[in-house]
């Protein structure tokens, strides 16, 4: 178990490191660019690996309840880490875009400015920030302790919703690098849409959909015999990937609206809490 998670620790932030250093010494990229397409990179890692052993495990298991597959605890413990290093990193992508936008705290120390970013970051990045607290303090704990053994098939569907983020992440990269006319970027605008919605709309609707089946009770029963940490996590957890995806929605019809009026598109928020213009320079909301 520890040795999983000290895996799991080692990785992702390793990844990083390698990633970012690359870009900087063989590519020519600056500190901060190098690091946002990094942290990019590695949520995108994370999101195939996840959803493959995601699949892998469901297509694995025939019995939903009682079947068992080694990856899905294995998993889970390498995983948790990521959550805690991508607080950080975000973190990290978030002050340099204020420094490059001249945001930072002027006339005060290094601890004060950095107090300062920390507020700043938590304000923009609340919600983000307490689901991936979320994750680790309660979805982890769940998932390894409370099943008792039992529920390999929906674990293995709960790591499928990280099929959207490489997608996610492709968009906000075309983006920093001013490609949001291209055809890239609308046709992977598309998929994030299509791969959001099935990965993580419907995916809450199919987990009680799938265990009504499975018990011969109406869909509608099964919140009454799940157990409460299951019916927890969902009202918890599917309120919020239904507003991310109205945001998504949302700036795809400011988009849309924008190509046909030939005039550049408004300003909207991205999950970064910045503003994103047409001409890909991007300032704070507020």
């Amino acid at each position: 178990m520890l040795a999983l998670m000290a895996a799991g620790s080692v990785f992702f932030p390793g990844l990083f490191l390698l990633s970012k250093q690359t870009l900087r010494h063989m590519m020519g990229w600056s500190e901060g660019d190098a690091a946002i397409v990094s942290t990019r990179l590695v949520s995108s890692i994370q999101a195939i690996i996840a959803s493959s052993v995601g699949c892998i495990i469901a297509s694995s298991c025939r019995d939903v309840v009682e079947d068992r597959h080694w990856l899905t605890d294995a998993y889970i413990l390498f995983a948790t880490p990521y959550f805690a290093y991508d607080i950080y990193a975000m973190f990290l992508c978030y002050r340099h875009k204020q420094q490059v936008k001249g945001h930072e705290e002027e006339g005060g120390g290094g601890a004060r400015s950095t107090r300062a970013a920390v507020a700043g970051y938590l304000r923009r990045e609340l919600l983000m920030v307490l689901h991936h607290v979320f994750m680790v303090a309660f979805c982890c704990p769940a998932s390894l302790l409370w099943r008792q053994g039992k529920g390999d098939f929906f674990q293995g569907l709960l790591f499928l919703p990280e099929l959207s983020t490489p997608f996610v992440s492709l968009g906000k990269v075309l983006i920093q690098y001013n490609q949001q006319h291209t055809l890239l970027h609308k046709v992977n605008g598309g998929l994030v849409l299509l791969s959001f919605f099935s990965c993580r709309v419907l995916l809450f609707p199919y987990l009680y959909y799938a265990y009504s089946r499975y018990a011969s009770i109406p869909v509608y029963a099964v919140p009454l015999v799940a157990p409460w940490q299951c019916n927890l996590g969902a009202a918890l957890l599917w309120p919020l990937q239904l507003y991310w995806f109205t945001l998504i929605c949302r700036g795809a019809l400011r988009q849309f609206a924008a190509g046909r009026s030939n005039s550049p598109p408004p300003s909207k928020p991205d999950r970064d809490g910045c503003l994103t213009t047409s001409n890909g320079r991007t300032q704070t909301s507020t």
